[in-house]
């Protein structure tokens, strides 16, 4: 039977999924998107484990015991429902439809199961609105604002570039079908750049690596921008042509020579120079702009700044070049089209500072917490205050996901959910170029329900809507969408972009601002203060080194977060752990003011000198102690987007021992045979 994954990964597969007496026993690549049908990732591979294992949630669950414990007593739908109901209609007349906080993201999710039915139900009660900012909003205020979400080159189209710039992404882990044309490229030729402070895989096969140090991506891309401006190598034809705030732009990169740029990111100021010089000088050249360096204090600014590099070149006009950061807008759509309750007028939480809403002073006071498709205890900043605020009695918190997941020990009402191989959704991708039918391929597991279920029922016994299927769901999305798109969908299930699946930027397809202009010097941005203004490095002599939480091979996000068995490493350069006298295979405290993980080291070289890395989404089962990379990780805000800082983090890194028992408490902490 075949599908596609709105997982949140930039590919969107095409799957084929084998079912045998009504179990899903395969998942494997489908032929619908040619991008993506020659494989899938081991996650999906494995699915069937996430389908059936023993954390899936089947049946409604309430707590039956102390806040925290995680001991639950099976329930009824209907009596899970009335009680939700009644909790969310006593806060709404006692406090204000604001204490309602409905706390979500969409990564992994398509049209019809985030922000449709859920968001007119929230809408409707005047909750709290939520600033779903936890990933992307640096990234993509930074892209509207510059190129208005110019869709960038497509995966196939990486075979034709002679230069390819890889910054901040790593698709080895996220985005694995860009590589094999990374490979045809390199193939035919074509020279491949890695910017990340760890060897990534392709890192490690590049013709150069630059390890940049987290938070200094702004500074190397202006170094590089003044650099071109000096040798020459800007096209300022181009630039008058279709470029605003040039000028000051490079006013603002003129202090950037290459010893400040080298001394403050930790790239030895030949490597720079020999990287302008390619970039300068080697066509096509294509940038794939990642999400790694938007997650610090400037993430905005150093993602307009990366963006602008292939502007100041001219990079486009010319298949296999140019840049690729997100292209979901490619497809044009007004999501409030198919949204039957206009957008309130309520009060924003950033969704990054849950742990200091729940626990500190809030008018109204959240008193309903609705989690749904997230898991906020292993994906979100400050871990520790989130599990205190998530213990006060006088809240009430539902949880409505697939799994047992960190965040449900807190609930006081689990709903099970529907996997994307149990209901219907339209996925659209953010790096290929696809837009596919998600059509269930079993029967729900157990009791679980869709989101378009659960929230039209609860809008019912509310007042406030009828009831309807995900089947009801699709078919008023599918006709509220664009005509051309929306027929195709429905009838080959694979609708094409309205510039094309293979656009060139500058000639299918060019910048949506405004006024079609490339603005290097946003006035949407600077009206907040001077753009392209460095803020230093958090470090300090008691927390120096700094820790980064990137995306693993093992979990999108946090899911799939319940099958990774193993314990987690902390990755260690050798001269940082040897004055520490941390030992490869040995456990380790990764500390700072917030947060105080426990978890075994890996001494290697393939980290920079002076950062540490946890992988994102680790559940507190990965650690020896039950804290993640999220407990270190400050709730500081982007000051443009509001978006996550996690590689802010500065920690201090120690061996476990103790002077009275010394090397002999490690074997307290090593891994125990398996039986």
């Amino acid at each position: 039977m075949e599908t596609a994954c709105p997982l949140d990964c930039p590919d969107t597969c095409s799957l084929t999924v084998g079912v045998a007496e009504g179990r899903v026993v395969s998942v494997d690549a489908g032929p619908a998107s040619s991008t993506t049908a020659g494989f899938i990732c081991a996650k999906v591979r494995r699915f069937p484990d996430h389908l059936y294992g023993a954390d899936r949630l089947q049946y409604p669950e309430i707590r039956d015991g102390a806040r925290g414990l995680g001991k639950f007593r099976r329930a009824s739908w209907d009596d899970a429902m009335a009680l939700i109901a009644d909790k969310l209609q006593a806060a709404r007349d006692l406090h204000g439809g604001e204490s309602i906080l409905p706390y979500s993201y969409g990564g992994s999710n398509g049209l019809l199961t985030h922000q449709a039915v859920d968001a007119e139900l929230f809408r409707a009660l005047g909750a709290s609105r939520l600033a779903r900012t936890v990933c992307a909003a640096p990234t993509g205020l930074g892209a509207m604002a510059m190129y208005g979400k110019m869709p960038g080159v497509a995966y196939e189209d990486y075979a034709h570039a002679k230069l390819i710039v890889v910054w901040g992404a790593n698709p080895s882990a996220s985005g694995i079908h860009l590589v094999p044309f990374l490979k045809d490229a390199r193939e035919a030729g074509a020279t491949l750049v890695v910017v990340d402070p760890r060897a990534t895989p392709l890192a490690r096969q590049a013709n150069l690596h630059l390890a940049v140090r987290p938070g200094t991506d702004l500074v190397l891309a202006l170094g590089v921008a003044r650099q071109l401006f000096e040798a020459g190598h800007v096209d300022t034809a181009f630039l008058d042509a279709h470029a605003s705030g040039v000028e000051a732009f490079r006013e603002r990169a003129e202090p950037w020579t290459l010893d400040r740029v080298a001394a403050i990111t930790g790239i030895p100021e030949a490597q720079i120079a020999y990287f302008i010089d390619l970039y300068a000088g080697v066509r096509p050249s294509v940038l794939r702009c990642g999400w790694g360096l938007e997650r610090n204090r400037n993430g905005t600014e150093a993602v307009l700044a990366v963006l602008a590099l292939p502007a100041l070149v001219n990079a486009f006009g010319v298949r296999g070049g140019g840049y690729t950061m997100s292209n979901s807008a490619a497809w044009g759509l007004d999501d409030e089209q198919w949204r039957r309750v206009p957008q309130t007028s309520t009060r924003t939480i950033n969704m990054n500072r849950l742990g200091d809403v729940l626990v500190g002073p809030s008018t109204p006071p959240v008193k309903v917490l609705f989690v749904y498709n997230s898991n906020p205890v292993a994906t979100s900043p400050d871990q520790n205050r989130i599990a205190e605020g998530l213990m006060r009695e006088d809240l009430f918190t539902v949880v409505f996901d697939q799994v047992r997941t960190d965040t449900t020990r807190y609930a006081d009402v689990i709903l099970p959910a529907t996997t994307f191989l149990e209901h219907y959704d339209i996925a659209r991708g953010y790096g290929n170029y696809t837009m596919q039918l998600v059509r269930p391929v079993i029967e729900p597991v157990g009791e679980s329900r869709n989101n378009t279920e659960v929230f039209s029922e609860l809008a019912t016994r509310l007042g406030l809507g009828e009831a309807e299927d995900d089947t009801d769901t699709l078919l008023r999305v599918a006709a509220r969408l664009p005509p051309a798109i929306g027929t195709a969908l429905m009838e080959t299930g694979l609708p094409v972009p309205p510039d094309g699946a293979r656009p060139i930027q500058m000639i299918d397809t060019h910048p949506r601002t405004p006024d079609a202009r490339i603005h290097l010097y946003p006035a949407s941005l600077a009206a907040a203060g001077p753009l392209y203004a460095y803020v230093a490095d958090p470090a300090s002599p008691a927390y120096p080194l700094a820790l980064i939480s990137p995306a693993s091979e093992k979990t999108i996000s946090s899911t799939f977060g319940q099958l990774r068995r193993r314990k987690a490493r902390l990755l260690i350069h050798p001269d940082d752990a040897e004055p520490r006298g941390v030992i490869d295979g040995e456990p380790v405290r990764v500390y700072n003011a917030i947060g105080d993980v426990h978890c075994m080291a890996q001494v290697t070289s393939r980290i920079a000198r002076g950062v540490v890395s946890l992988p994102k989404g680790l559940w507190r089962h990965s650690t020896l102690n039950g804290e993640t990379a999220n407990a270190l990780a400050p709730a500081t805000l982007e000051r443009h987007s509001g978006g996550a800082c996690f590689n802010d983090a500065r920690v201090e890194v120690a061996r476990i021992v103790t002077a009275a028992v010394g090397d002999a408490e490690v074997a307290l902490y090593l891994p125990k045979p398996v039986p």
